[in-house]
């Protein structure tokens, strides 16, 4: 099969991530094959293999095709170089398209790229992923399990000094685009872009209580989206780069607004942060933020525009609009095809 309309890369790798640890493959070197690599981009083959930690394996890796060889003129190889990978892989056995036999492996997965979701994963552990329809009714239950806060409490608030809004258990406190894993896949940081644009376009804006950034794994990140001119609606949106590399996805997200800190800390509120990266451990991405959730790059937007995951962001409204009237998640998600063109006429060799 291939990913359904609205579902991305990273829904994909959390979903690839969780059957994996079901499975248990720590010390395995773990292969992906058969057909669904037909129309499955090189972008999204490294985002699945660059999670190879999160799922345990000692390395996750796909065979060398077609879509190889394409990767190779895109990044500049002669004639020559990508003729002599194919002709050394095929002699090799090395080689995968259709008419390849299937390999022999020591246990097998199946999954049908067809019936992928969109996804959160957390609060604490990559793998443990939730539909996106479902993630507000299962934070709520992980709030009084996991997180320790009893029922009585589950709806406190607290003031913030100094401003004209107060945050609660389940707030969104930081909206990160990070992680070497999904910012460098341009289709879901052009996703993201685009959500920043149509949410830009409507009036839109973050939660006053959210803080932005925006880490690409490289500089071409930053190249494509200047040629999509996509960054300048995600700066209008608090979504500026910051750097390049590592930054909340370790604990780099800098401090939070003291009123902010001060409001979680003396109320010991479980504040929430939304971030397009690896990992999501208590304590990791930071001191005062103890629920963490990894999503896509376009999700983290989206979830910077709501504020909270006390709600379902399937069917609630993200915020009102210039004209007085809410607006959904699906008025600013784009379509494949929108993203596609998008990058068809932003990315060159």
């Amino acid at each position: 099969g291939r990913l359904p309309e609205g579902a991305t890369a990273t829904d994909l790798v959390l979903t690839v991530t969780q059957m994996l640890r079901r499975l248990g493959v720590v010390g395995k070197f773990v292969e992906f094959f058969d057909s669904g690599l037909d129309d499955l981009p090189l972008a999204d083959r490294a985002t699945i293999a660059n999670m190879a930690p999160e799922y345990g394996a000692t390395c996750g890796f796909f065979p060398v095709d077609q879509a190889t060889l394409n990767y190779l003129r895109l990044t500049g190889r002669d004639a020559h170089r990508v003729a002599l990978v194919e002709a050394y892989c095929r002699a090799q056995g090395l080689w995968r398209d259709a008419s390849t036999p299937e390999p022999k492996f020591s246990d097998a997965l199946t999954l049908d790229l067809a019936t992928v979701e969109p996804s959160l994963a957390g609060p604490k552990r990559p793998q443990d992923r939730v539909a996106l329809k479902n993630a507000s009714s299962a934070f709520k239950v992980e709030l009084t399990k996991s997180l320790g806060v009893t029922a009585n409490e589950a709806g406190a608030r607290a003031k913030v000094a100094g401003t004209n809004y107060d945050i609660g258990h389940g707030d969104v406190v930081i909206a990160a685009i990070t992680s070497c894993t999904n910012t460098s896949n341009p289709s879901v940081l052009v996703a993201a872009g685009l959500v920043a644009r149509k949410a830009r376009a409507l009036g839109l804006h973050p939660k006053p209580w959210v803080k932005t950034s925006l880490a690409p794994g490289s500089q071409v990140v930053t190249e494509y989206l200047d040629k999509a001119g996509l960054s300048a609606d995600l700066d209008a949106l608090g979504f500026n780069t910051v750097g390049y590399g590592c930054t909340t996805c370790i604990g780099n997200s800098g401090p939070l607004d003291e009123p902010i800190a001060e409001a979680i800390e003396a109320n010991r509120l479980v504040a929430v942060s939304v971030l397009s990266g690896n990992r999501n451990f208590e304590g990791r991405v930071h001191p005062n933020v103890r629920a963490n959730y990894l999503a896509s790059p376009p999700l983290v937007v989206a979830y910077a525009l709501l504020g909270t995951m006390n709600e379902d962001i399937t069917t609630a409204p993200l915020g009102n609009g210039k004209d007085g009237k809410p607006v959904y998640l699906r008025d600013v998600w784009p379509h494949n095809k929108e993203i596609a063109e998008v990058i068809g006429a932003s990315l060159s060799r």
